[in-house]
């Protein structure tokens, strides 16, 4: 997934993977040099604050060589700490989901140069307030498909085949295989897949579907994908209540918006099938929990399976984790070794190229 990034730019080092090495480039490192001119002649150009102590080392070692490093140690991040760092340096790797805002632009001051956050969704960030300082700011979407794709697969068959029912079944030894119809669950062969939002991610996800003879793929967003990914992922675009009327199982793989928070609610769960299953790999807002439950409890859906919820932590005394159909996870879509070690990579080019006065590889607006 890297290799997508290496074409945008020739002034990327190439490692062993195509995006590793820490040397930089003679052109950029003129132009991160330029940026010296009020400092002493042995200082690097500029001071990077690193907000996360958990950063891996591939982001690191690519900012280090031109810059100088401030680091949060504080796991969780402690806001006071992070205000106290954050003054006066010229770039941030944004490395948790602590708010991104006034407050904290405001502490960094004036000479703020760069951003970039080390996520795909920046929910958590005051873009309007960004945007207004007019400081560049990046993300890390795309390289985070494939890991979110296969977990949302792992959710999908293990809640449409009664997973964590079954493990409740061996831990409370209530195994019932004298009838014919025990922990009967959904096929994916054959179904329809729907998709409440079908960008990388969710088209990711369907690529690996289809290895499962599916029947079709719908979707709902706002503009209609290229008709070549239609014809190759056998998908449809549709409206959003013969999504939730055909689907046997339905992925939500869309940002939260003001349009989407909470439009999965008592309404559409009463839209969908009783045999259809729910996964949820974007933001927990987007569905209203409660309802969910609602669905859940009283089998007015089959099962869900969610990476993501509201709040996160969950607290242990949710009502949810009484429930036996349903399958929750602490948002570990991207936990991959391999895809934060991508992640951090791809933010750190993304503040090296904002100091530089460059194109983000990744910009987030």
């Amino acid at each position: 997934m890297l290799n997508r990034f290496i074409s945008l730019s020739p002034l990327i080092g190439k490692g062993s993977r195509g995006f590793q090495g820490p040397a930089l480039l003679s052109k950029r490192q003129s132009l991160l040099k330029s940026g010296a001119k009020n400092k002493t002649m042995s200082a690097k150009p500029f001071k990077v604050l690193i907000t996360h102590p958990e950063v891996p080392q591939s982001g690191i070692d690519l900012l280090k060589e031109n810059c100088e490093l401030v680091r949060v140690e504080s796991v969780p991040t402690n806001r006071a700490e992070l205000l106290q760092k954050i003054r006066g340096v010229d770039g941030i790797l944004w490395g948790g989901h602590e708010a991104l805002n006034a407050e904290a632009l405001d502490a960094a001051g004036p000479q703020l140069k760069s951003i970039s956050t080390m996520s795909a969704g920046i929910d958590y960030v005051d873009l309007d307030e960004v945007k207004r300082r007019k400081i560049p700011l990046g993300h890390t979407p795309t390289v985070l498909d494939n890991a979110v794709a296969d977990l949302a697969v792992g959710l999908l068959i293990a809640a449409g085949r009664r997973f964590h029912e079954g493990r409740k079944k061996i831990e409370t030894d209530k195994w019932e295989n004298y009838h014919l119809n025990w922990m009967l669950g959904q096929d994916v062969r054959d179904s329809v897949v729907g998709f409440y939002g079908f960008g990388g991610i969710g088209q990711a996800i369907a690529k690996r579907l289809s290895g499962f003879d599916i029947d079709q793929v719908l979707y709902t967003t706002r503009r209609r994908v290229a008709k070549d990914i239609e014809k190759e992922l056998n998908a449809k675009k549709v409206e959003f209540d013969e999504l939730l009327a055909k689907s046997d199982f339905l992925v939500i793989a869309a940002p939260l918006t003001a349009a989407t928070q909470g439009v999965f609610n008592a309404t559409a769960f009463n839209k969908m099938q009783k045999t259809a299953v729910l996964i949820n790999i974007a933001r927990g807002k987007i569905v209203n929990q409660n309802d969910l439950y609602d669905a859940l409890k009283s089998n007015r859906i089959f099962a869900a399976g969610l990476d993501v919820v509201d709040p996160e932590s969950l607290p242990p005394t949710s009502k949810l984790l009484t429930l036996d159909n349903i399958i929750i996870l602490p948002h570990i879509g991207s936990a991959t070794n391999r895809t934060r070690s991508d992640m951090a990579t791809i933010a750190a080019h993304n503040v090296l190229r904002g100091l530089a006065g460059e194109r983000m590889l990744s910009p987030a607006y």
